[in-house]
Protein backbone atom coordinates (compact mmCIF):
# COMPACT_ATOMS: atom_id res chain seq x y z
CA UNK A 1 0.00 0.00 0.00
CA UNK A 2 1.13 3.34 -1.16
CA UNK A 3 1.77 6.24 1.77
CA UNK A 4 -1.01 7.46 -0.14
CA UNK A 5 -3.36 4.85 0.03
CA UNK A 6 -2.29 4.24 3.69
CA UNK A 7 -3.21 8.29 4.73
CA UNK A 8 -6.60 7.87 2.81
CA UNK A 9 -7.54 4.80 5.38
CA UNK A 10 -6.24 6.85 8.21
CA UNK A 11 -8.02 10.08 7.54
CA UNK A 12 -11.73 7.70 6.65
CA UNK A 13 -10.87 6.00 10.06
CA UNK A 14 -11.06 9.03 11.82
CA UNK A 15 -14.04 10.21 10.42
CA UNK A 16 -15.98 7.30 10.82
CA UNK A 17 -14.96 6.83 14.59
CA UNK A 18 -14.92 10.38 15.45
CA UNK A 19 -17.42 12.34 13.40
CA UNK A 20 -19.49 9.49 13.24
CA UNK A 21 -19.66 9.46 9.15
CA UNK A 22 -22.17 7.38 7.25
CA UNK A 23 -21.24 4.69 4.79
CA UNK A 24 -22.08 7.05 1.32
CA UNK A 25 -20.58 10.20 2.74
CA UNK A 26 -17.33 7.58 3.23
CA UNK A 27 -17.92 6.49 0.01
CA UNK A 28 -17.75 9.87 -1.80
CA UNK A 29 -14.31 11.07 0.06
CA UNK A 30 -12.95 7.58 -1.06
CA UNK A 31 -13.67 8.19 -4.42
CA UNK A 32 -12.81 11.53 -4.76
CA UNK A 33 -9.74 11.17 -2.47
CA UNK A 34 -8.28 8.19 -4.83
CA UNK A 35 -9.07 10.18 -8.32
CA UNK A 36 -6.51 12.81 -6.77
CA UNK A 37 -4.12 10.39 -5.77
CA UNK A 38 -4.42 8.47 -8.86
CA UNK A 39 -3.90 11.73 -10.78
CA UNK A 40 -0.67 12.89 -8.91
CA UNK A 41 0.74 8.85 -8.29
CA UNK A 42 3.60 10.09 -10.83
CA UNK A 43 4.77 12.74 -8.78
CA UNK A 44 7.23 12.34 -6.00
CA UNK A 45 4.97 11.38 -2.98
CA UNK A 46 1.85 11.52 -4.60
CA UNK A 47 -1.39 12.75 -3.20
CA UNK A 48 -0.05 12.57 0.75
CA UNK A 49 2.99 15.11 -0.33
CA UNK A 50 1.58 17.15 -2.66
CA UNK A 51 1.91 20.77 -2.99
CA UNK A 52 -0.35 23.50 -4.18
CA UNK A 53 1.03 23.60 -7.14
CA UNK A 54 -0.09 20.38 -7.32
CA UNK A 55 -3.54 20.31 -6.21
CA UNK A 56 -4.06 23.37 -8.42
CA UNK A 57 -2.99 21.04 -11.64
CA UNK A 58 -5.26 18.46 -10.18
CA UNK A 59 -8.29 20.80 -10.15
CA UNK A 60 -7.95 22.12 -13.49
CA UNK A 61 -7.51 18.55 -14.98
CA UNK A 62 -11.11 17.48 -14.02
CA UNK A 63 -12.40 21.37 -14.78
CA UNK A 64 -10.98 19.99 -18.30
CA UNK A 65 -12.82 16.84 -18.21
CA UNK A 66 -15.79 18.32 -17.83
CA UNK A 67 -16.37 18.20 -13.79
CA UNK A 68 -19.27 20.72 -12.84
CA UNK A 69 -18.20 23.42 -10.79
CA UNK A 70 -20.38 21.92 -7.92
CA UNK A 71 -18.57 18.82 -8.00
CA UNK A 72 -15.09 20.32 -8.21
CA UNK A 73 -16.02 22.41 -5.21
CA UNK A 74 -16.72 18.57 -3.32
CA UNK A 75 -13.45 17.49 -4.95
CA UNK A 76 -11.90 20.39 -2.99
CA UNK A 77 -13.69 20.24 -0.04
CA UNK A 78 -13.00 16.75 0.49
CA UNK A 79 -9.01 17.47 -0.06
CA UNK A 80 -9.53 20.32 2.51
CA UNK A 81 -10.53 17.45 4.96
CA UNK A 82 -7.87 15.58 4.03
CA UNK A 83 -5.52 17.61 4.49
CA UNK A 84 -6.36 19.75 7.57
CA UNK A 85 -6.48 15.97 8.83
CA UNK A 86 -2.82 15.59 8.26
CA UNK A 87 -2.08 18.44 9.40
CA UNK A 88 -3.74 18.11 12.66
CA UNK A 89 -1.93 14.62 12.73
CA UNK A 90 1.44 15.95 12.48
CA UNK A 91 1.83 14.22 9.28
CA UNK A 92 2.68 16.98 7.60
CA UNK A 93 4.01 20.57 8.04
CA UNK A 94 1.56 22.42 6.24
CA UNK A 95 -2.25 22.42 4.17
CA UNK A 96 -1.51 23.00 0.64
CA UNK A 97 -5.44 23.78 0.48
CA UNK A 98 -5.35 27.08 2.36
CA UNK A 99 -4.03 29.23 -0.43
CA UNK A 100 -6.92 27.64 -3.06
CA UNK A 101 -10.45 28.96 -3.81
CA UNK A 102 -13.07 27.51 -4.74
CA UNK A 103 -14.32 27.36 -8.11
CA UNK A 104 -16.76 29.74 -9.13
CA UNK A 105 -20.28 28.16 -9.45
CA UNK A 106 -22.01 29.44 -12.19
CA UNK A 107 -25.41 31.11 -11.40
CA UNK A 108 -28.54 29.53 -13.02
CA UNK A 109 -30.75 31.10 -14.87
CA UNK A 110 -34.34 32.05 -13.14
CA UNK A 111 -37.04 29.76 -14.34
CA UNK A 112 -39.67 31.44 -16.34
CA UNK A 113 -42.44 31.72 -18.41
CA UNK A 114 -43.10 32.73 -21.78
CA UNK A 115 -45.91 35.80 -22.58
CA UNK A 116 -48.08 33.23 -23.90
CA UNK A 117 -47.82 31.07 -21.67
CA UNK A 118 -48.81 33.82 -18.46
CA UNK A 119 -51.17 34.45 -20.55
CA UNK A 120 -53.01 31.34 -20.86
CA UNK A 121 -52.74 30.76 -16.97
CA UNK A 122 -54.39 33.98 -16.56
CA UNK A 123 -57.02 33.73 -19.07
CA UNK A 124 -57.87 29.88 -17.30
CA UNK A 125 -57.71 31.91 -13.85
CA UNK A 126 -60.44 34.09 -15.33
CA UNK A 127 -62.31 31.82 -16.40
CA UNK A 128 -62.72 29.73 -13.37
CA UNK A 129 -63.37 32.78 -11.39
CA UNK A 130 -66.31 33.82 -13.51
CA UNK A 131 -67.92 30.01 -13.01
CA UNK A 132 -71.05 29.67 -11.06
CA UNK A 133 -70.00 26.88 -8.80
CA UNK A 134 -69.80 25.82 -5.08
CA UNK A 135 -65.95 26.40 -5.21
CA UNK A 136 -65.91 29.89 -6.86
CA UNK A 137 -64.65 31.81 -3.60
CA UNK A 138 -61.52 29.99 -3.91
CA UNK A 139 -61.39 30.19 -7.72
CA UNK A 140 -61.46 34.24 -7.23
CA UNK A 141 -59.34 34.22 -4.97
CA UNK A 142 -56.93 32.48 -7.03
CA UNK A 143 -57.60 34.80 -9.88
CA UNK A 144 -56.93 37.62 -7.91
CA UNK A 145 -53.53 36.42 -6.87
CA UNK A 146 -52.13 35.33 -9.95
CA UNK A 147 -53.11 38.64 -11.41
CA UNK A 148 -52.09 40.84 -8.23
CA UNK A 149 -48.48 38.44 -8.71
CA UNK A 150 -47.67 39.11 -12.43
CA UNK A 151 -48.79 42.73 -11.97
CA UNK A 152 -46.20 43.75 -8.85
CA UNK A 153 -43.80 40.76 -9.03
CA UNK A 154 -44.18 40.47 -5.27
CA UNK A 155 -42.36 38.00 -3.29
CA UNK A 156 -44.79 35.11 -2.37
CA UNK A 157 -44.66 36.31 1.45
CA UNK A 158 -45.54 39.92 0.41
CA UNK A 159 -48.52 38.87 -1.77
CA UNK A 160 -50.20 36.16 0.80
CA UNK A 161 -49.96 38.89 3.69
CA UNK A 162 -51.51 41.62 2.05
CA UNK A 163 -53.51 44.17 4.09
CA UNK A 164 -57.30 44.27 3.16
CA UNK A 165 -56.54 48.15 2.56
CA UNK A 166 -54.80 47.79 -0.53
CA UNK A 167 -58.04 46.40 -2.11
CA UNK A 168 -60.51 49.01 -0.82
CA UNK A 169 -58.84 51.75 -1.95
CA UNK A 170 -58.65 50.82 -5.83
CA UNK A 171 -55.69 52.61 -6.69
CA UNK A 172 -53.12 52.14 -9.41
CA UNK A 173 -50.14 52.08 -7.42
CA UNK A 174 -49.39 50.66 -3.55
CA UNK A 175 -46.98 50.70 -0.73
CA UNK A 176 -45.14 47.29 0.55
CA UNK A 177 -42.75 46.91 2.92
CA UNK A 178 -40.30 44.15 1.69
CA UNK A 179 -36.72 42.51 3.04
CA UNK A 180 -35.34 44.53 5.83
CA UNK A 181 -38.47 46.45 6.48
CA UNK A 182 -37.97 48.12 2.93
CA UNK A 183 -40.75 50.26 1.52
CA UNK A 184 -41.19 50.41 -1.91
CA UNK A 185 -44.08 51.37 -4.69
CA UNK A 186 -45.45 48.99 -6.80
CA UNK A 187 -48.53 48.80 -9.59
CA UNK A 188 -51.66 47.02 -10.21
CA UNK A 189 -52.93 46.64 -13.41
CA UNK A 190 -56.48 47.14 -14.34
CA UNK A 191 -56.54 43.27 -14.61
CA UNK A 192 -55.55 42.61 -11.36
CA UNK A 193 -57.72 45.68 -10.13
CA UNK A 194 -60.91 43.43 -11.27
CA UNK A 195 -59.37 40.72 -10.22
CA UNK A 196 -59.61 41.95 -6.51
CA UNK A 197 -63.08 43.99 -6.63
CA UNK A 198 -64.48 40.92 -7.53
CA UNK A 199 -62.34 38.73 -5.04
CA UNK A 200 -63.91 41.25 -2.20
CA UNK A 201 -67.24 40.76 -3.33
CA UNK A 202 -67.18 37.18 -2.34
CA UNK A 203 -64.88 37.82 0.61
CA UNK A 204 -67.64 40.09 1.92
CA UNK A 205 -70.44 37.94 2.08
CA UNK A 206 -68.39 35.29 4.81
CA UNK A 207 -68.15 36.55 8.22
CA UNK A 208 -65.87 34.55 9.22
CA UNK A 209 -63.45 36.28 6.18
CA UNK A 210 -64.80 39.83 5.79
CA UNK A 211 -63.73 40.98 9.76
CA UNK A 212 -60.54 40.07 8.65
CA UNK A 213 -57.28 42.84 8.37
CA UNK A 214 -55.63 40.16 5.44
CA UNK A 215 -56.63 40.88 1.86
CA UNK A 216 -56.44 36.51 1.91
CA UNK A 217 -57.68 35.84 5.08
CA UNK A 218 -56.91 32.12 6.22
CA UNK A 219 -57.44 29.53 9.21
CA UNK A 220 -53.74 29.46 9.60
CA UNK A 221 -51.59 30.99 12.49
CA UNK A 222 -50.68 34.14 10.62
CA UNK A 223 -53.99 34.92 9.55
CA UNK A 224 -53.62 34.86 6.21
CA UNK A 225 -53.38 32.58 3.21
CA UNK A 226 -50.09 30.29 3.49
CA UNK A 227 -47.61 30.77 0.84
CA UNK A 228 -47.40 27.11 0.54
CA UNK A 229 -51.03 26.70 0.27
CA UNK A 230 -51.30 29.18 -2.79
CA UNK A 231 -48.36 26.78 -4.41
CA UNK A 232 -50.15 24.21 -4.42
CA UNK A 233 -53.45 25.77 -5.77
CA UNK A 234 -51.08 27.43 -8.41
CA UNK A 235 -49.48 24.06 -9.47
CA UNK A 236 -53.35 22.47 -10.15
CA UNK A 237 -54.07 25.78 -12.07
CA UNK A 238 -51.35 24.97 -13.79
CA UNK A 239 -52.13 21.80 -14.66
CA UNK A 240 -55.59 22.50 -15.20
CA UNK A 241 -53.65 24.97 -18.31
CA UNK A 242 -51.67 22.58 -19.96
CA UNK A 243 -48.61 23.61 -18.39
CA UNK A 244 -46.26 21.60 -16.76
CA UNK A 245 -46.41 21.60 -13.01
CA UNK A 246 -42.56 21.68 -13.08
CA UNK A 247 -42.41 24.89 -14.72
CA UNK A 248 -44.48 27.04 -12.06
CA UNK A 249 -44.25 28.31 -8.80
CA UNK A 250 -45.10 31.86 -7.69
CA UNK A 251 -41.33 32.52 -7.73
CA UNK A 252 -41.38 31.51 -11.34
CA UNK A 253 -44.48 33.92 -11.76
CA UNK A 254 -42.09 36.47 -10.18
CA UNK A 255 -39.09 36.03 -12.72
CA UNK A 256 -41.46 36.07 -15.27
CA UNK A 257 -42.95 39.67 -14.64
CA UNK A 258 -39.14 40.99 -14.79
CA UNK A 259 -38.05 39.22 -17.70
CA UNK A 260 -41.64 40.47 -19.32
CA UNK A 261 -40.73 44.01 -18.70
CA UNK A 262 -37.47 43.78 -19.71
CA UNK A 263 -38.22 41.87 -22.91
CA UNK A 264 -40.50 44.99 -23.55
CA UNK A 265 -37.84 47.61 -23.26
CA UNK A 266 -38.18 48.14 -19.11
CA UNK A 267 -34.67 49.76 -18.09
CA UNK A 268 -32.57 47.57 -15.33
CA UNK A 269 -33.05 50.25 -12.56
CA UNK A 270 -36.46 50.53 -12.85
CA UNK A 271 -37.37 46.61 -12.61
CA UNK A 272 -34.55 46.35 -9.67
CA UNK A 273 -36.72 49.28 -7.95
CA UNK A 274 -40.34 46.91 -8.84
CA UNK A 275 -38.53 43.81 -7.73
CA UNK A 276 -37.33 45.58 -4.31
CA UNK A 277 -33.52 44.27 -5.18
CA UNK A 278 -31.05 46.08 -2.46
CA UNK A 279 -28.45 45.81 -5.26
CA UNK A 280 -28.70 45.64 -8.80
CA UNK A 281 -25.99 42.73 -9.56
CA UNK A 282 -29.45 40.62 -7.97
CA UNK A 283 -31.45 41.89 -10.76
CA UNK A 284 -28.63 41.69 -13.68
CA UNK A 285 -29.09 37.92 -13.64
CA UNK A 286 -32.09 39.34 -16.15
CA UNK A 287 -29.84 40.67 -18.15
CA UNK A 288 -29.35 37.52 -21.02
CA UNK A 289 -33.31 38.72 -21.75
CA UNK A 290 -32.02 42.31 -22.43
CA UNK A 291 -29.05 40.49 -24.37
CA UNK A 292 -31.65 38.38 -26.23
CA UNK A 293 -33.16 41.91 -26.72
CA UNK A 294 -30.23 43.43 -28.30
CA UNK A 295 -29.44 40.65 -30.45
CA UNK A 296 -33.00 40.81 -32.03
CA UNK A 297 -32.96 44.71 -32.64
CA UNK A 298 -29.84 44.18 -34.73
CA UNK A 299 -31.18 41.21 -36.42
CA UNK A 300 -34.17 43.25 -37.39
CA UNK A 301 -33.28 46.86 -37.94
CA UNK A 302 -29.22 46.73 -38.87
CA UNK A 303 -29.17 47.01 -42.65
CA UNK A 304 -26.79 44.36 -43.15
CA UNK A 305 -28.05 41.64 -40.84
CA UNK A 306 -29.61 38.53 -42.69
Amino acid sequence: MTLSATRIEAFLEMMSAERGASDNTLSSYRRDLEDAADYLAGRQGGLAAAGAPDIRAYLDDIAARGFAATSQARKLSALRQFFKFLYAEGLRPDDPTGTLDAPKKGRPLPKTMSEAETGRLLDRAAEEAEAEAPENLAARRLHALVEVLYATGLRVSELVGLPVTVALRDERFFVVRGKGGKERMVPLSDAARRAMRNWLAVRSSVPALAESPWLFPASSQSGHLPRQVFARELKGLAARTGIATAKISPHVLRHAFASHLLQNGADLRAVQQLLGHSDISTTQIYTHVLEERLVRLVQDHHPLAD
